[in-house]
């Protein structure tokens, strides 16, 4: 039976809490403050914590902090359970290391979907500390390369699928997973206060995307949508951190990654501070061919909107600068299709 630890200044709230985790067949240990939560989590070290944050004598944020310290606690899923509702207050929250934050009142199916979810977190990241132990011992099974890491998420990693213009992740989500591609593109982009889109990468299969901090609780920064249906594979980054502490040539290859990832991002910004509209244009359509697959007709199939996001313009515009392509013989255009019919002259389209 897996034991809960209820942190709840709130008596009645405690008692009706407590019953209901109990029908739910856990056993539950209760404390009335904050100073009483951190002596009993660390006696008896829960499976998970559920802590209010507005409590006398310590409130939530200071029992996340002091067991956090603790390297006997600071492993245990945590679940803030308040009232405060704004935005910084969530986001503080996350940013502290919590694993998840309820907002009163709950839904009793939110409750235990939450502590189901961090249990089953918790038990994939004792298999994968195994598996780091199992490599120590002697098993060749070393992740040394990228190519080897792809084919770990692979196997460790949890499938998803997704249809063209679904959700993968929202800007604020919690930033669990690490993202392979391994069939269709996805797009990660930010929204302006306007509601512009502004596209940050294009991802193919192969590809990896979904990156935060690996020493704190970030959210995601931006959003992730399917470009057409996709297959994802997805690992959590805490076991991705665990592999990359026992492999250094792995680090080393995967900065080299990211620093590349880096480098395309700085050079569109470049572009679309600096460049003109055809040069923005001819880049973005460039960027598109290289990271979409063709069809049997050498089409690529692509949103003027996403064309747009990209080269950082309107998509009126684009529209218009592609039609002009269209009428330099440079593209073909049909419906949703684009054709390069005239790589070079779209190469050397100037500044």
């Amino acid at each position: 039976m897996k034991k809960i630890l209820l942190i709840e200044d709130d008596n009645a709230l405690r008692e009706s809490t407590a019953e209901l985790l109990e029908l739910a067949n856990y056993k539950v240990l209760t404390a009335p403050d904050g100073e009483k939560g951190v002596l009993m989590a660390k006696a008896s070290h829960p499976d998970v914590i559920i802590c209010d944050i507005m409590m006398p004598k310590l409130d939530g944020y200071g029992v996340l902090k002091a067991l956090s310290g603790d390297n006997k606690t600071n492993t245990i899923p945590f679940i803030f359970l308040s009232a405060k509702t704004e935005h910084k207050d969530v986001r503080l929250g996350m940013e502290m290391g919590a694993d998840d934050y309820l907002t009163k009142p709950f839904e009793e199916s939110e409750l235990i979907g939450a502590i189901e979810s961090r249990i089953a977190k918790a038990n994939i990241l004792k298999e994968a500390q195994q598996n780091i132990i199992d490599l120590d011992a002697g098993i060749d099974q070393r992740v040394r390369n990228i190519h080897q890491l792809k084919n770990f998420i692979d196997d460790n990693g949890e499938e998803f699928r997704f249809q063209l213009g679904d959700t993968i992740y929202r800007e604020g989500d919690n930033s669990n997973l690490v993202y392979l591609v391994i069939e269709g593109n996805a797009k990660t982009h930010k929204l302006d206060e306007q509601g512009k889109e502004l596209i940050t990468g294009i991802y193919r299969s192969d590809d990896f995307f979904g990156f935060t901090s690996f020493t704190k609780n970030i959210p995601y920064q931006e959003y992730a949508t399917a470009m057409e249906d996709s297959v994802l594979i997805g690992l959590h980054k805490d076991q991705l951190k665990m592999v990359l502490e026992q492999n250094s040539e792995l680090v080393l290859e995967l900065l080299q990654l990211l620093s590349e990832d880096l480098t395309q991002i700085k050079d569109q910004l470049l572009q679309m501070a600096y460049g003109s509209v055809r040069k923005k244009t001819a880049s973005t359509l460039l960027k598109f061919a290289e990271k979409l697959q063709e069809d049997e007709a050498g089409n690529i199939h692509v949103l003027r909107s996403d064309l747009a996001s990209v080269a950082g313009m309107a998509t009126e515009t684009l529209i218009r600068t592609l039609s002009n392509f269209k009428k330099e013989g440079i593209i073909e255009i049909k419906d949703r299709d684009i054709k390069i019919l005239d790589m070079d002259r779209l190469q050397r389209i100037p500044y």
